[in-house]
């Protein structure tokens, strides 16, 4: 039976979350968009991938209380709202509407905001998010092409998203451990508090912050704070010790890169990549637009994926903005997108059973492309980042679906040798 019901509001954060979950030996099923079917054998742990990150509010809400429902019918009892660990909203959302419907689903008054992840560099501190040594809004985050990152106070990004008292449970309090943070949330609770934003420096922080918070039918944050529940709820007895993971199947050679982030990270990883001499082909939003996607789709068709070609739309902060300007900035990424999808098809369609994929927009349309449903999870990559394995058009598949942020620069040669090892 299921334990933890999760919903994220990308693919690359789903698989983020999944693979962290996976390190504790228990099953863990990620489940691509709202499964159109009642719950069969599931998993202790369930993932459920929406695309709903930069989506209107009332659609991300709408679709994330179909997921609750779903996990809910899963006998799930406890439940994670995950998001980016750089806080990625707008004044509008989605992260504080989605938080408070989902609350107001299970009947609950209070959750934790907490996008930490120390292992990324991704720390609070007296609320504010610090990316590595920047802060968030000194750091490449601030040019991201559709949520920039202008502020990193995550109370004041927090509190014209939500309804509710927003306050912090700051630091000096999470590093006396779980018994304070349990007495801190009861005085918030008292005070009608709702939406408590929380310092994590260390990962010693986390483990206090998730075992403080363990009595909340909802918890939110990135995917670091997961990390201690599955010990959490084996030590509470809702865990069967017989439970193990899932066997990972092999795969075929062929493998294609696909990336359309344009963090600060992938653009070093497709320069890092591209000095190894494997093919490679930039995709211009502007050539798209004039062009359509069938010279880069005969492109690909005629190399050889033994050799894991790149096809990547990653670009400069002024080079997005002059696509955006021209295009505006849903057209300019919907071309994007569409061709890169397509581009999967093609490799798959040619031999391809390794798919690796950058940025979340992008792994959300790759992964509706082949028609993927339901991944299992495999071997870590990077923190936050595993291999996954699934199925499109009868074929066994291994997706490795990246955040822009995530990895290092090798990351792409890095994903491949893993697999091989494997």
């Amino acid at each position: 039976m299921t334990i933890l019901g999760a919903i994220a509001d990308d693919f690359t954060g789903a698989t983020d979350l999944a693979g962290l979950l996976a390190r504790s030996g228990m099953p863990v099923s990620l489940r691509i968009g709202v499964p159109g079917t009642p719950p069969g054998n599931s998993a202790a742990f369930e993932v459920i991938a929406l695309k709903t990150r930069t989506a209107p509010a009332g659609q991300a809400v709408a679709e994330a209380r179909a997921a609750l429902a779903w996990l809910k019918a899963a006998g799930a009892s406890r439940f994670y709202w995950k998001y980016c660990s750089t806080f990625d909203s707008t004044p509008q959302g989605n992260i504080g509407p989605v938080a408070e419907a989902l609350l107001a689903d299970l009947g609950a008054s209070q959750t934790i905001y907490c996008p930490a992840f120390p292992e990324n560099g991704r720390r609070v501190f007296m609320g504010h998010l610090f990316v590595g040594h920047q802060l968030l809004a000194e750091s490449p985050m601030k040019d991201h092409p559709l949520t920039p990152m202008r502020d990193s106070n995550l109370m004041r990004l927090l509190a014209p998203q939500v309804g509710g008292a927003v306050d912090l449970l700051d630091h000096a309090i999470v590093a006396q451990g779980a018994g304070a943070v349990r007495s801190a949330l009861d005085a918030f609770a008292a005070r009608g508090i709702a939406h408590i934003v929380a310092d994590a420096i260390g990962m010693d922080d986390l483990e206090a912050i998730a075992a403080g918070a363990a009595h909340l039918p909802l918890l939110t944050g990135g995917s670091a704070l997961a990390m201690p529940l599955p010990a959490l709820y084996r030590a509470a007895g809702l865990l069967d010790a017989d439970m193990s993971r899932q066997v990972r199947p092999q795969v075929g050679s062929g493998t294609v890169i696909l990336s359309g982030s344009c963090s600060a990270m992938t653009r070093a990883q497709v320069a890092a990549y591209r000095q190894t001499g494997a093919p490679a082909l930039n995709l211009d939003p502007l050539e798209l637009a004039r062009s359509g996607s069938a010279p880069a789709l005969d492109w690909l068709a005629g190399q050889d994926l033994v050799q894991a070609p790149l096809l990547y739309a990653s670009a400069e902060p002024g080079e997005v903005r002059a696509a955006q300007e021209r295009l505006g900035v849903a057209e300019a990424g919907a071309l994007v997108e569409g061709a890169l999808a397509a581009a999967a098809l093609v490799a798959r369609d040619r031999g391809a059973h390794r798919f690796i994929v950058a940025g979340g927009e992008t792994s959300g349309a790759v992964a509706k492309a082949l028609s993927v449903q339901q991944l299992d999870l495999g071997m870590e990559i990077a923190p936050g980042v595993p291999w996954t394995f699934s199925h499109s058009d009868g074929q066994t598949i291994a997706l490795a679906l990246k955040s822009g942020n995530f990895g290092d620069e090798d990351f792409f040669a890095r994903a491949q040798d893993i697999l091989d090892a494997a």
